[in-house]
Parts: structure tokens; C-alpha cells; sequence
């Protein structure tokens, strides 16, 4: 693999329909306040930033509760997303401008100078002097006017000296360019270079830095994906087949599958390719009994439920009683009424399920999520170098209460979202169990002489997931 291209300091966006919306919704404004946009943004990084928060769902929260219009929305969430994904890059450039020291600074001060030097860096349709002033609107908005000269004059230096400003080589320094070019915390910079090295850690960084393409997966109830593809290319004219998930559909990034009526009407879901290939493998047959544990939101219980049909049986078991109720919502919509949702801690004992054993577990375990950036770029801030050892202990608990429901010939799945041996192989071999040899054709590429499956951003285009399928022996 030859090493990737990384000497641009502001990569525009992919589509020419994204650079007009920002375009649209980003100039500058008459009156003192901030475009809605930004202010929502800002709101949206503060409770990231301060609070904890996660990106995603503060940022549906915020956008439920708006009016804002359409491009304006889109901006909104480019600037979210945007800025939470290049803060490593955007961290070292303003450092080279500011005579404090960032950290010094106070929170709310830092993050608008983050967004603000985003639109500087990566927002081509965002005129500087526009990512200025607002950026200043916006300290005024907040009552964090005291600030506003530190942030109007660091940004104007930054729009001034952004093309001149180094970013470490590769070549020459392949920490400073994942830390700092890359924008990896600097513990992960570390491990992706010594599981990889420089050029394939480099490429996966900047396969996660770039935004993830929709997927969607065919209800086989409702519809085939000939049958789908051919209505799909009517509204969405690149929609094509997965390279690998037997139902999955490449949408792009255009468009919006929630409103589409083929989402409405239970015929599409939104789901990864990588996730779609968790349920391949495992591959339930109609009228088996499957129990999926940490099931919330439901994607892979609806794949499921959809692949054993009405005289099957899903047990989908979850800890958290919010995140179980979307199990049932997505259920009702599919029209699958073969799924029941249980309240229960998978660490513990699980004796007493309906339908045990089962033909078939899922452990889709929760895990770092390293291997879904593109879709969380805030997680690669959250985490600590311990984060996955602790994780895997977890996963490691939760193997060991699965694998005595399964019957004896079934089959058992541990998947998780991430990239690390610690929660990946690791966990996998402490199970005891033998992998399974049993792979789809499909499915052989991805699956390595150990029998393990895994995808990676920069090489297959899904989010980077490890597989391990066991059988117990009849």
C-alpha cells in the first residue's frame, strides 16, 4: 500500500450539493447575533465538551427542538461533527497562534475557537472573515464577550497563516502526523502504529476522519434487493449492492433514508454493511430460536427477527429500559412480531429466558468503538488507554453467561465494533469454545486463518468490526 496523501490544509467536501449548503447557510449575517446554525452547534459541542455528552444524540435532541431549515441543519451538523473530528488538527494549528497555552483557556473560549478555525481549515464556502465575525457573535451570544478579542484576534492569524503552517511528515515523524495531522489522541496513535504501522495506520486514520456513507438492508419479508434497488434508483440514482452483506444497499450521502417511503413502510433499515455481516455469519435459519444480548437499539434483533420469521423467536435482552423501548418501535415498523424485549444485565445470571437454549446467540458486546469514528468522532476524545482492557472484561462476563444457553450444534457470535486485540481476540480465545469453519463464500475475504472476521475503514469501506463464531458440539 503506498502511503497516503496528507499535505492539504483544508480538504473540501466530498459533494458539490454539501459545499452549496454550507455555502447557502453560512455567510455573514446583518445584527449582532450568531447565525442559528453556529449557536446550535456551539450549544451542541459545549454539552459534548463539558458534560459529556454524546455527540449523536445531543445533537438530534437539539435538532428536534429547532426550526431551523434544512441547510441550515446540514451546516449545523457539519460544524458538530466536523470540528469534533479534526479537534487533534485544529488543536495543534491554534497553538501555533495563541500566546496561552489552549488548555489555559476557558472552555466555552476554547471550543468556539475550535469552531471557528474548523470553518477557516475544512469549510471552503466559508468566507474567513465570515468564520471570524461569527465566531466573535457567537463569544458575545454566550457572555463570553470578555474573550472576544482573544478569539477574533487568534482566528485572524489562523485565516492568515493557515497555508504556511507545517503539519508533522509521515515519513519523518508518523506520531506527530497521527496525533497532530490526523487528529488521533495521542495514546491511540500509539497502538494503531504498532499493530500496523505508519502507512496502514495512517490510511485507517484518515478512513476515519472522513464521513460514513449511508447503508441501508432490506426487509427479506417485505422485499428482495433487486426489487428494492430497481424502485431506489428512481429517488437516489448511485444506490448499489454491498460488496459483501447478502441485504445490504450502498445509499451514498445524499438523501434522507428516514423519509424515504420504503423506510416507512418497513421495507429498508439503516444499518452498516459490517453490521449487516454480523447477522450473515450467524446465520439464522426460519423458525430457530435466537437470543441477542445487548440488543438495544434493535438493528441487529430486527435482522433477526427478519431472517427466522413469524414462527421463530427472537429474545432480545438489554440493561438499559429506554434504549429497550426502541427495540419494540423498530419491531412495529418491520412488521415483526416475533422479537420479545427483556430487561436484563447480561453480566448476570441469565436463567429463566423464554426459549432457551437457543439455536443461535449474539454477543454484540459493547465495546470502545473504535472501529466507528466516522460515525462518532467525539468517542476518540471520551476514551482512556484503559477504556478497552476494562471493556473487555465486560464482553469477557458476558461470553461466559451466553455460551451455556446455546444447545448443543448451535452456533454462537461475538462481534464487536472496535479494533484492539484486548477486546477483539483476546476476549474471543478466552472463550474456550472452537471457531467455527462454517463461512459464507461471501463472507471468506474478511475472515482470517484463525477464523477470525474483521473489516476496517480503510480497506473495505464498513466500520471496522471483529467476528468470532463458535459451535458447540452435538
Amino acid at each position: 500500500m503506498s502511503a497516503p496523501r496528507h499535505n492539504s490544509r483544508r480538504p473540501r467536501p466530498r459533494h458539490a450539493r454539501a459545499r452549496r449548503s454550507v455555502r447557502n447557510a453560512a455567510g455573514p449575517q446583518r445584527g449582532a447575533a450568531p447565525t442559528r446554525a453556529r449557536a446550535l452547534a456551539l450549544r451542541v459541542l459545549e454539552r459534548v465538551t463539558r458534560a459529556g455528552a454524546y455527540a449523536d444524540l445531543a445533537l438530534a435532541a437539539a435538532l428536534r427542538g429547532s426550526d431551523l431549515a434544512p441547510r441550515d441543519r446540514a451546516f449545523a451538523t457539519e460544524l458538530v461533527y466536523g470540528t469534533l473530528r479534526w479537534r487533534g488538527r485544529i488543536d495543534y494549528l491554534l497553538r501555533a497562534v495563541l500566546r496561552r497555552p489552549l488548555e489555559d483557556l476557558e472552555a466555552l473560549i476554547a471550543t468556539l475557537l475550535r469552531m471557528g478555525a474548523y470553518q477557516i481549515l475544512f469549510c471552503d464556502g466559508v468566507p474567513h472573515s465570515a468564520a471570524v465575525d461569527q465566531s466573535v457573535r457567537c463569544a458575545h451570544a454566550t457572555g463570553a464577550g470578555r474573550g472576544a478579542s482573544l478569539v477574533n484576534a487568534a482566528l485572524r492569524q489562523l485565516a492568515q497563516r493557515a497555508e504556511s503552517l507545517p503539519l508533522p511528515d509521515l515519513a519523518e515523524d508518523p506520531l506527530g502526523h497521527l496525533e497532530h495531522a490526523l487528529s488521533l489522541p495521542r495514546w491511540l496513535a500509539e497502538r494503531w502504529l504498532s499493530l500496523l504501522g505508519p502507512i496502514e495506520a495512517a490510511a485507517l486514520a484518515a478512513a476515519s476522519n472522513q464521513p460514513a456513507p449511508l447503508v441501508a438492508r432490506i426487509n427479506p419479508q417485505r422485499t428482495t434487493r433487486a426489487e428494492l434497488l430497481r424502485e431506489l434508483r428512481q429517488r437516489i440514482p448511485l444506490a448499489a449492492p454491498c460488496r459483501y452483506a447478502a441485504h445490504g444497499i450502498v445509499l451514498g450521502h445524499a438523501g434522507h433514508p428516514a423519509h424515504d417511503p420504503a423506510f416507512l413502510d418497513g421495507r429498508l433499515s439503516v444499518q452498516d454493511e459490517a453490521a449487516q455481516l454480523v447477522v450473515d455469519w450467524l446465520a439464522p435459519r426460519r423458525g430457530e430460536r435466537v437470543l441477542d444480548l445487548c440488543a438495544a437499539p434493535g438493528g441487529k434483533t430486527a435482522a433477526l427477527a427478519e431472517r427466522v420469521g413469524p414462527q421463530g423467536l427472537v429474545v432480545a435482552v438489554d440493561r438499559h429500559p429506554g434504549r429497550l423501548a426502541l427495540i419494540g418501535r423498530t419491531c412495529r415498523r418491520l412488521g415483526l412480531g416475533n422479537v420479545r424485549s427483556l430487561l436484563r444485565d447480561a453480566t448476570e445470571d441469565l436463567g429463566g429466558l423464554p426459549g432457551a437454549p437457543f439455536d443461535r446467540v449474539l454477543v454484540d458486546a459493547p465495546c470502545s468503538g473504535l472501529g466507528a469514528l466516522r460515525r462518532n468522532p467525539d468517542a476518540r476524545w471520551r476514551l482512556r488507554p484503559g477504556d478497552p482492557g476494562r471493556l473487555a472484561q465486560v464482553q469477557s462476563a458476558m461470553l461466559a453467561r451466553a455460551a451455556p444457553l446455546l444447545r448443543p450444534g448451535g452456533a454462537l457470535l461475538y462481534s464487536v465494533c472496535t479494533l484492539l486485540p484486548e477486546e477483539n481476540e483476546a476476549v474471543a480465545a478466552g472463550l474456550g469454545l472452537q471457531t467455527s469453519r462454517r463461512i459464507p463464500a461471501a463472507l471468506r475475504p474478511l475472515v482470517d486463518p484463525d477464523g477470525y472476521m474483521r473489516t476496517w475503514p480503510h480497506r473495505h469501506g464498513a466500520d471496522g468490526f471483529f467476528a468470532a463464531r463458535f459451535e458447540r458440539s452435538p
